[in-house]
């Protein structure tokens, strides 16, 4: 699928001309992407690395075009189940176009950073901006998720939270992964800025991608290693609150086995013996309700012989 966009009045809006300022690509099928390919003189390689989540992130210059391949966080899907995945996009820069390379479908430029854009330059840089904004939002999240699952686990005797936070540890070290080869590409993309006719205004906004992007790093790098340092706790109070519930367990097992041993020895027999009530309508109840008595007090014996 591609999408046209064009410059008007200082904001993007979609249209249907031949020569739009922006193009937007969507996992191309196979005549699209040998189109774009012979039009635009793209490099096959680098055009099918916008598609492919494990291409890692690199910046090329070519005769009339930058090359660009960011990485940015996938959409997050219940599908998934609490694992958080990382995507590819290609940017590919003109001198009067701009090429959008995403494998999903999704509105780019939505938020306040595109209410006001001056040219394919600006909306070139406020994309990787964006994308380093929704690794800080996606990183709130997994904090979000992480806390009410380390809630559950206080109560758990079970596996799937402990294997939830698994996951949200792996995804964190794949955003880490990310997010650094994302630096690389933002240090090359400062140090080629005049040279790619970049603006001293849009130098000092380099300069604050950097320093966004930085201090993206260190939160993933914080929250992997608090995660990291806790796997052992967790899975500890997995297992102790396994062996709280072995532990009740086996005392009300205890308790039921004193009272099946005076019912075994003596039974009704000699229970209406030692009482003397002849009648069973009343000898059943009051029967039942000592032997519950028994259990009852066994169960609570061995509950404060623990706690000693």
């Amino acid at each position: 699928m591609i999408k046209r966009y064009k410059i008007d009045n200082h904001q993007l809006k979609l249209v249907e001309a031949e020569t739009p300022d922006v193009w937007v690509v969507v996992s191309p099928t196979e005549d699209e992407k040998k189109w774009l390919v012979e039009n635009f003189q793209l490099d096959e390689h680098n055009f099918a690395s916008a598609f492919d989540p494990e291409e890692p992130a690199r910046m090329e210059s070519d005769t009339d075009h930058l090359a660009l391949i960011f990485k940015r966080p996938k959409n997050y899907s219940s599908k998934d189940h609490f694992m958080f995945k990382v995507s590819s996009m290609g940017l590919f820069l003109y001198k009067d176009k701009l090429v959008l390379a995403l494998s999903e479908d999704i509105n780019m430029f939505s938020g306040k950073y595109f209410k006001h854009v001056d040219g394919i330059r600006e909306i070139f840089l406020k994309l990787v901006y964006n994308s380093i904004f929704h690794f800080m939002e996606h990183l709130k999240v997994i904090n979000m998720i992480a806390e009410e699952i380390e809630t559950k686990i206080t109560y758990s005797m079970e596996n799937r939270y402990l294997i939830n936070m698994f996951t949200l540890e792996k995804s964190l070290v794949y955003y880490l992964n990310a997010i650094n080869a994302n630096s690389s590409v933002i240090e090359r993309l400062k140090h080629s800025a005049e040279k790619l006719g970049f603006t001293p205004r849009s130098v000092e906004f380099i300069d604050d991608i950097m320093i966004e992007n930085q201090q993206c790093y260190r939160q993933a790098a914080i929250y992997s290693n608090i995660f990291a340092s806790l796997v052992g706790a967790r899975a500890s109070i997995v297992s102790n609150n396994l062996n709280i519930l072995m532990k009740n367990l086996n005392a009300i097992v205890i308790a039921v086995a004193v009272p099946s041993f005076f019912a075994g020895v003596g039974g009704m027999s000699e229970f209406s013996a030692m009482t003397g009530i002849a009648n069973w309508k009343l000898a059943y109840p009051l029967f039942l309700l000592a032997m519950l008595a028994v259990g009852a007090v066994t169960f609570i014996a061995i509950k404060r012989l623990e706690k000693h």
